[in-house]
């Protein structure tokens, strides 16, 4: 297999509650609604997770999708709540704004012995460390952490089989990257074994179509998991995309996009915000 050219894109949070989310990713983190879907069943790469239902993707953050680290707020209708796991670590942000627009909205923040910057938790649990600065680079968005029951294992699958590069590692935890000017992937060993819970927590990358086999029987070959086999995806009235879904050595989900499909499909739409809250008005699962 050539060397992979990859790209960060986004995390899947499975959501339970639209309108809290909503004010928390806009009025306290400070994300833009970059595109809202809405689909009558579920989807065939399991993208809200194991249901068959209505629902819905939402995707925010500080930036085009092309060159910003985003969130994606995944919504099954009429499911209100998600058992969470310890798998997710949690998002790292740099900005001097958030934490003033906390204060200014009485929202909740925290401090973790051990942990750098301030913890702000979204309504699911979701948990976000906001270093109070500026960022270096365009996007506010600085890592992703994940916790992993063995590091070494770990490492040898993201580095050695998927080809992130090591950029910075210790006892505790390795941090990687396909380039330094993307959001970076920590992975972090706890003592505990890992528990996925039902929250369905997913990471993403774009590569390129034609490096998207290869990379599948390179990991059919090694014995990785493929939790879903190259696939094609339709979105109505949008680009289609093909994806193959990985499961790491603790069961993270790991989702690989074809970067000329979802170049056209992850286009910003100006009138995200107008369209997801009119859909979370006419929710009959909303609180009111």
């Amino acid at each position: 297999m050539s060397a992979i050219s990859g790209r960060a894109l986004h995390y899947v949070f499975k959501i339970g509650d639209r309108a809290k989310n909503a004010f928390f990713f806009r009025q306290i983190l400070g994300m833009t609604v970059l595109r809202h879907e809405e689909f009558k069943e579920g989807c065939d790469a399991a993208c809200n997770g194991p249901y068959d239902n209505r629902w819905s993707k939402t995707m925010v953050g500080y930036g085009p999708e092309s060159s910003h680290f985003v969130i994606e707020l995944t919504y099954n209708y009429g499911v209100s709540s998600y058992e969470m796991g310890n798998d997710f670590g949690g998002v790292t942000i740099h900005s001097k704004d958030i934490l003033s627009r906390a204060a200014e909205h009485s929202y909740p923040v925290t401090q973790v012995s051990g942990k750098a910057g301030s913890l702000l938790t979204s309504p699911d649990g979701y948990k976000f460390y906001v270093i109070d600065q500026a960022s270096a680079s365009s996007d506010p968005v600085q890592s992703v952490e994940l916790n992993v029951s063995n590091l070494q294992n770990s490492r040898k699958y993201w580095h050695d089989l998927l080809q992130l590069k090591v950029l910075e590692e210790n006892e505790a935890s390795v941090r990687l990257s396909y380039g330094e000017q993307q959001a970076s992937l920590e992975i972090t060993q706890i003592s505990e074994p890992i528990n996925r819970a039902k929250a369905y927590g997913r990471i993403a990358f774009a590569i390129p179509a034609a490096q998207q086999p290869p990379l599948q029987e390179a990991v059919k070959a090694a014995g990785g998991a493929i939790l879903t086999p190259l696939i094609t995806l339709d979105t109505p009235g949008k680009a289609t995309v093909t994806v193959v879904i990985l499961g790491d050595p603790d069961g993270h989900e790991i989702c690989f996009v074809d970067e000329e499909g979802f170049g056209q499909l992850s286009q910003v739409e100006s009138d995200g915000d107008k369209r997801l809250d009119r859909n979370i008005e006419k929710d009959p699962f909303q609180p009111k």
